[in-house]
């Protein structure tokens, strides 16, 4: 009988942890779609990306039951508790990036078809696709109970924080440079904090692989490039 209740257990805890790689997988598929039509200015992809997310929003319901539940009926101990627990608290974490991206999508529907500087959408673009990988590699690290994958994820943040900084002073400026581009400009400021804060879930994600694997949490510092709280404007002297 209880080699039946161990057995059952381990059933569940498997059919949680593909639960959380589907909705990985949907997550990806949503982002990877939201920086396709902001570079293509493809509004109707856009909207598709948009309405899509209602399915990561379900996964995460599922999920969520599924651990109360298994918590209620099983109480797991040690690792068998942080397992349910990475999966509710990863759930809500990758929800969160479909947010994100649904957000970016409505940007793009936004700045609309109107010419901008390919520059600037590729800046985000880059981005992007790093935020991406950094995603991409932590459900790996989770899939595979790797703490050292996580931890380099982890330690990776910084560079899509330093590249949101520089792109953040690029765009300031050349809104400076031209009001005609304030507009699409500040649409764009606000898809890369999106992109930005990807990075940060994904970095939360990996400090759960961590505590997961160890059973504790992360002490140092967390690594921050993300300066525009102190970037300065500058403004001509007055001559009074």
């Amino acid at each position: 009988m209880t080699q039946h209740i161990v057995s059952a257990f381990e059933e569940e805890l498997v059919s949680l942890g593909e639960k959380i790689a589907q909705m990985g997988g949907t997550v990806e598929k949503q982002l990877a779609e939201a920086i396709d039509a902001l570079n293509r200015r493809d509004g109707k992809l856009a909207q598709k990306v948009i309405a899509d997310d209602k399915t990561a929003d379900d996964y995460e319901r599922q999920i969520e039951e599924q651990a109360i539940l298994m918590i209620v009926r099983r109480q797991p101990m040690a690792l068998d508790l942080r397992e349910i627990i990475a999966a509710i608290r990863m759930s809500a974490e990758l929800e969160r990036i479909g947010d994100l991206a649904k957000n970016v999508a409505k940007r793009v529907l936004a700045i609309g078809s109107k010419g901008q500087p390919k520059r600037l959408i590729r800046g985000v673009e880059h981005m992007s696709r790093i935020a991406m990988q950094q995603l991409k590699d932590v459900l790996d690290a989770y899939s595979q109970r790797d703490a050292d994958k996580a931890v380099a994820v982890w330690r990776r943040d910084e560079e899509i924080d330093s590249m949101y900084t520089s792109l953040f002073r690029e765009l300031l400026t050349y809104m400076m440079e031209d009001p005609r581009n304030i507009t699409a400009c500040t649409h764009l400021l606000f898809a890369a904090k999106n992109v930005e804060r990807i990075g940060d879930h994904a970095t939360n994600i990996a400090e759960m692989v961590h505590y997961l694997v160890h059973g504790e949490a992360l002490t140092d510092e967390r690594p921050k490039g993300d300066k525009t709280s102190t970037t300065a404007i500058p403004y001509p002297e007055s001559d009074d």
